[in-house]
């Protein structure tokens, strides 16, 4: 991971910093990439919690050890999107 000090005349960027002390942000590019900027104790604090959830780690572990798979076409047709 990479550091990178933030001068106090970048106003676009410290506006986003100002917000993120108050809820973690999302950043879209126009190309759809996402990008999350938190406060690191605020995020800290937020995996800690995440892996207190019980049923979402039951479910991650469940999910790990799955080894088979579906096709795209699979997919569609139990979710019933194949065009007729």
């Amino acid at each position: 991971m990479k550091t990178i000090t933030i001068s106090k005349r970048t106003k676009s960027i410290n506006d986003l910093l100002k917000q993120a002390r108050k809820e973690n942000i999302i950043l879209r590019t126009s190309d759809g990439s996402e990008f999350i900027l938190a406060e690191i104790d605020d995020f800290d604090r937020e995996i800690e919690l995440t892996r207190q959830n019980r049923e979402l780690m039951k479910l991650l572990d469940l999910r790990a050890k799955q080894t088979e798979t579906l096709s795209l076409s699979e997919t569609k047709a139990l979710l019933g999107l194949n065009k007729s």
